[in-house]
């Protein structure tokens, strides 16, 4: 029998419409599969099985009318802690929220309500979102189904591994830092960071950390699904005010050649340390792309290597700091992990002087890439220099032999990108020794979802991923 937990979102509804099955048939079989992996991967912080099961009954009722309730009426769907759902803790990572119920939904969830989806449960996070793994004091490690002695990365890691393991086909994540990208990358599935201000934050999204960095954006085992999923959480809303006034569209996923898509290709920036069987996979990755017509070039924008210390922890650590001040008092941060600790109290001591030197930098940044997309039309890179490491670490001190910082210096690829507001991409692009997944990333210019969609798609169809499954 087809386990209907690993089905994708657009088989789901296939199978709705044609009748094979119902959305309370596969709610009963995606629980199932939660609960088998959440003693050993531990996925979720709060599972919302109850109302799930009522939602999917609504479902079936309304397939059984013929008059389908949204787009993705009947498909589960899990929810970052990070975003909130109304009456549903969020506690984000962190002890001192670990009690706090918001009154609101996010904006994206009223979205998929509004589309018809079913919550299955807010999925973990580290603390606030702060590091690329989804380690926390409140939910503890979670861990990678390919190898659950190594990490899920993070901070979107519950939603990514949840995604690799076959317990439902969509994730709703955020990235701000490279939270969706990491763990997509990591665990072997695809997730998008679109534009900033492409899909609202608020009301619903706790905290304001990271506050001009982060994106909330939709992960999925395939390029069709995750292209659904941003189709009903993007568009503009004013009670955001960094929401583009862009209007709702569908996105799509055509599978075709890429003859006429120019592509840049870098490997490194020029200057960051990449793990070899990283380099390869991508480099194999770039490879198909050329063989299905796409003009392949080395260049990147040039971005200079002290960017880390100069540009993203001024900005992102000091934004980090005022949003941990906004919710708890001095004393409360012994229940915290060391080393958000250490980052709040780095970002205490920037300066403003500090905080704006690095956003006229960024602005620079900015107009790199500005540059480059006169040029090409997309972007390639390694989503991360490494594959997943050891569970329950902040990082890695080495990568090919070269130190690296290890909050982020083992993903020089993902925070560029979240500096310049850009969308990008984690495709799945192999695996590497121990049988760990490898992505590549895909970066358009502003609004450039479609064209990143498009490749994504036209590589699955050569290169397919989602029917390799984990042990």
């Amino acid at each position: 029998m087809t386990d209907l937990a690993r089905l994708s979102a657009i088989q789901l509804l296939d199978g709705y419409r044609r009748k094979k099955f119902s959305p309370t048939d596969v709610i009963e079989v995606v629980i199932a599969a939660l609960r088998r992996i959440q003693p050993t991967l531990n996925v979720l912080v709060t599972d919302m099985f109850a109302s799930a099961r009522d939602g999917a009954l609504a479902a079936s009722e309304a397939w059984a009318r013929g008059e389908p309730d949204g787009p993705l009426c009947g498909v589960p769907v899990t929810v970052k802690d990070l975003v909130y759902l109304a009456g549903v803790r969020a506690a984000a990572g962190s002890p001192v929220l670990k009690d706090f119920v918001p009154p609101v939904d996010a904006a994206a969830v009223e979205r998929l309500k509004r589309a018809g989806a079913v919550i299955t449960g807010k999925t973990t996070t580290c603390e606030f979102g702060y590091k690329l793994t989804a380690d926390s004091p409140i939910s503890g490690t979670t861990r990678n189904p390919w190898d659950r002695s190594r990490t899920s990365g993070g901070s979107s890691g519950g939603a990514a591994a949840a995604l690799a393991a076959g317990a439902g086909p969509l994730a709703i994540g955020t990235d701000a830092v490279g939270s969706i990208r990491v763990p997509a990358s990591f665990c072997g599935v695809f997730g998008l960071k679109p534009t900033f201000g492409l899909v609202p934050r608020s009301p619903g999204f706790s905290p304001p950390s990271w506050g001009s960095l982060a994106h909330t954006g939709p992960m999925a085992r395939s390029v069709a699904d995750a292209a659904l999923l941003l189709g009903v959480i993007a568009g503009h809303d004013a009670r955001d005010g960094a929401s583009l006034p862009v209007t709702a569209q569908r996105y799509a996923a055509p599978v075709g050649r890429l003859e006429g898509l120019r592509i840049a290709f870098s490997p490194d920036w020029g200057w960051a340390a990449v793990d070899p069987a990283v380099r390869e996979a991508v480099k194999q990755a770039v490879d198909r792309l050329a063989d299905l017509g796409a003009e392949v070039m080395a260049r990147d924008p040039g971005l200079p290597a002290d960017i880390l210390e100069t540009v993203l922890k001024p900005i992102g650590y000091t934004e980090q700091a005022t949003a941990a001040g906004m919710t708890r008092e001095e004393a409360q941060f012994e229940l915290s992990e060391r080393d958000f600790g250490a980052v709040v109290a780095r970002g205490r001591r920037y300066s403003g002087v500090d905080y704006m030197t690095a956003t006229h930098r960024r602005a620079a940044l900015r107009e790199s890439f500005r540059k480059l997309f006169t040029e090409v039309d997309l972007l390639v890179t390694p989503s991360v220099a490494v594959a997943a490491f050891g569970a329950g670490t902040l990082g890695v001190d080495t990568v090919d032999g070269k130190p690296v910082d290890r909050h982020l210096g083992w993903s020089p690829f993902s925070w560029p990108i979240n500096l310049a507001g850009l969308p990008a991409a984690s495709v799945p692009c192999g695996f590497g020794p121990g049988g760990l997944p490898i992505g590549f990333q895909i970066v358009a210019p502003w609004l450039g979802e479609a064209t990143i969609l498009r490749a994504a798609a036209a590589y699955e169809a050569v290169h397919p991923w989602a029917t390799r499954w984990p042990a």
